[in-house]
């Protein structure tokens, strides 16, 4: 039974993390486009509309590849987890049918319409359709979040028959903890969507595109809504954490390796560095306050649940916060920089640095993984927070076999539409709405 729950385990993880690759850019290139599209509208500018097409395209492969890998998510709660189904499908399954069937089809329907009615529908009407594209995947975020949230925080149900049935869809839909999440699920994806645009705009800029200054454009204003996506990153994360300070004092303390109460309360920057009195701050937005540690917790745990080993990964929790924090920091460091050199000072945009921001691309994504990774592994050994614990969940029919096999195929047919996707999006960002040309090469040092 430990190799079937580490392999339905590791297998969620795979898919889960693949398929979280492309929600939140779906979500931040959707609000760039849907602001370049009104830009578009506005001035009647035949190049806005061309720079909003270029970003669609390069949208529509990152949905397309969302979409296919998010049907698999659906899929493994009957396959790897019936149990946990079985146990709260009444409330579980609520949010994500709301999700499948108003937020989805709603964001699919007008993507379509975006797509091919540019030339056939009024341009209000066509610009209307993107702005309910973005918001649309916002409403899916939110809940499948809240659907999410419920496994964090369980609220709004009973016990009945030995399942967990929906008795308040408004404290569902309320969830403190989704409360938290959104926002920053939101900021991170609006992080990603810039750093994706901002990346990609280096390198045509580097390479001596054409028509670089619209590339020039779509770079400055990706600083500006990373500078906006990062702030509010930080503002909503810090939230967050005071948030899972009273709902998951678990979580917390495994994030900071915080064996023992303490009061105040130290940050751990790394193994043997610390901040005095940072994590009460950070909790209590002051320098003093108790904070839980993990062996007090684990004696109130087994008081409460029985004898058992309450404690979630340490190293995961710990090393993934770190991850996070270093990522959004480097990103906050690369936004700076970007906006005092290139923007406020107008200086001509150096090679090394063009291609050190393009490196950037991957730190929202290590970010939002790290992020996932602690909302996750930092709830075991539950899979509904005080409720069923994830060993509990698995399905009573399934083998180590064919979790292997399946685990095997998953991952060799994410690799290969991985690949597939990396190729499309290179064939269309060389192609773009510019053609290369060596005229621009004397704007980069």
């Amino acid at each position: 039974m430990d190799e079937i729950l580490f392999l339905s385990r590791l297998q969620f993880t795979v898919t889960t993390v693949y398929h979280f690759i492309f929600v939140p850019l779906t979500i931040g290139l959707g609000l760039f486009i849907a602001i370049w599209e009104t830009l578009a509208y506005r001035s009647g500018n035949s190049e806005d509309e061309r720079v909003a097409k270029f970003w669609g395209r390069l949208f529509l492969l990152n949905f397309s590849a969302g979409i296919v890998t998010g049907i698999v998510q659906e899929f493994q709660f009957g396959m790897n987890w019936s149990e946990y189904s079985r146990f709260v499908g009444d409330v579980f399954g609520v949010p994500l049918a709301i999700e499948a069937l108003l937020a989805f089809f709603v964001e699919s329907t007008f993507l379509g319409l975006w797509i091919f009615g540019r030339c056939i529908l009024p341009k209000a009407v066509h610009l209307s359709c993107i702005w309910i594209v973005f918001a649309a995947s916002c409403i899916s975020a939110f809940w499948i979040l809240v659907a999410n949230s419920f496994m964090q925080n369980p609220v709004g149900y009973v016990f009945n028959n030995g399942r967990a049935e929906m008795t308040d869809f408004l404290a569902l839909a309320t969830n403190p903890y989704v409360l938290h999440q959104f926002p920053h699920v939101i900021s991170a994806s609006i992080c990603t969507g810039a750093f994706f645009v901002l990346g990609i705009s280096a390198w045509k800029i580097r390479e001596g595109a054409k028509d670089f200054h619209l590339f020039e454009r779509t770079f400055k204003f990706a600083l500006a809504m990373g500078f906006i996506g990062v702030v509010a990153v930080v503002f909503s994360g810090h939230l967050q954490g005071q948030s899972v300070a009273k709902l998951q004092p678990m979580k917390l303390a495994a994030m900071e390796n915080l064996r023992e109460t303490a009061n105040p309360a130290t940050l751990s920057i790394l193994p043997g560095i610390e901040m005095p009195a940072m994590l009460s701050f950070m909790v209590y937005n002051k320098p003093s306050g108790e904070v839980k540690g993990m062996n007090e917790l684990q004696k109130a745990f087994e008081y409460r649940y029985g004898p058992g080993d309450y404690i979630p990964p340490v190293w995961i929790s710990y090393a993934s916060f770190r991850i996070m924090v270093g990522c959004s920091l480097a990103m906050l460091a690369i936004l700076f920089y970007g906006f005092f050199r290139y923007v406020l000072s107008e200086k001509p945009m150096h090679r090394k640095i063009l291609l050190l921001i393009v490196f950037g691309i991957p730190l929202p994504y290590l970010a939002n993984t790290a992020g996932w990774l602690i909302a996750e592994t930092g709830r075991q050994p539950w899979i509904v927070y005080g409720l069923m614990p994830t060993d509990k969940a698995v399905s009573i029919g399934v083998t180590s076999g064919s979790l292997t096999f399946s685990l095997v195929a998953f991952s060799t047919i994410y690799v290969i539409l991985a690949v597939i996707t990396f190729l499309l999006m290179r064939r269309e960002i060389y192609r773009g709405c510019l053609e290369r040309s060596s005229g621009a090469v004397r704007r980069v040092l």
